[in-house]
């Protein structure tokens, strides 16, 4: 029986990138192999024969893996930052910042609780404000010194429910917010596995769907797209991406997103085998 599926050394050679399994697992080890544009390390991955397979010479070295997260959601979404000013709530080591920064920004706010954690490149670039110990449940509008554009969020032991009312307010009116949904800290603690990490994909969609009600019940954002991400957060944990628009009708030609749509996502995430 015909697959759509390979084991990725060997859709590199059948590719023609290079000529023997050996030298695909030796680049393939190396990050130096890219499926859909994200780097895959597993020889043995399992990828659909449909990936866009190619070979690069440098791989960018950015400050944090996470920076692939918003590489996607950017890509998928179709959200271009040229000129934006931002804010990214759950900074961290940067990896959001910086792709912001690469993707022309204009400026964006580093929003952490932790200090110190910020790379050292980003904390000296003109373009970047560097707000640490400060408590993103706490933000007001007063404590930025332009009208933001676009807004990132990236945040652990907390769900997005206390984040996304005050991340509206920041926003403009017509701007987005792209957020990394962590099922772990937005199920309850008898829906969370052993070792903290979520398997069920119906708790998946569960956190997704409650997500989604409380959207468009609590807020005036509107859910514009999801995807999963492309790679598993800390522990193997997967995780998904969702784009809102403040106000307004979306320009996303039109797409409504709908629990049986956030069902797909779900379900594609977990066929998904070459997540890193």
């Amino acid at each position: 029986m015909q697959t759509d599926k390979e084991r990725l050394d060997v859709l590199v050679v059948e590719r023609g990138l290079v000529e023997s399994r050996n030298k695909a697992k030796e680049l393939i080890l190396s990050g130096k192999i890219l499926v859909d544009g994200i780097p895959v390390r597993k020889p043995g991955s399992i990828v659909s024969k449909g990936s866009n397979v190619v070979l690069t010479s440098e791989e960018k070295s950015w400050v944090s893996r996470g920076a692939y997260k918003l590489i996607k959601a950017l890509d998928v979404f179709g959200i271009d930052p040229t000129g934006c000013c931002c804010v990214d709530i759950g900074a961290s080591t940067g990896g959001f910042t910086e792709v912001l920064l690469e993707r022309g920004a204009r400026m964006v706010y580093a929003v952490d609780v932790g200090y110190g954690q910020l790379a050292w490149k980003l904390r000296q670039d003109p373009r970047v404000k560097v707000m640490e110990r400060t408590n993103a449940r706490y933000l007001t509008p007063e404590m930025f010194e332009e009208t933001i554009d676009l807004i990132s969020i990236d945040v652990s032991f907390i769900s997005l429910k206390l984040i996304l009312p005050v991340a509206e307010k920041l926003l403009r009116s017509n701007g987005y917010c792209i957020c990394l949904v962590k099922p772990q800290f937005e199920a309850g603690r008898e829906k969370v596995g052993k070792n903290g990490v979520i398997k069920d994909p119906n708790v998946h969609l569960m956190v997704l769907s409650q997500l989604l009600d409380f959207i468009d019940k609590e807020t005036n954002f509107k859910l514009c797209n999801a995807d999963f991400s492309p790679i598993l957060g800390p522990k193997g944990n997967r995780e998904f991406l969702f784009l809102l628009k403040k106000n307004g009708e979306t320009d996303q030609e039109n797409i409504k997103i709908t629990k049986e749509k956030l069902e797909e996502v779900v379900k594609s995430s977990h066929e998904k085998e070459s997540l890193m």
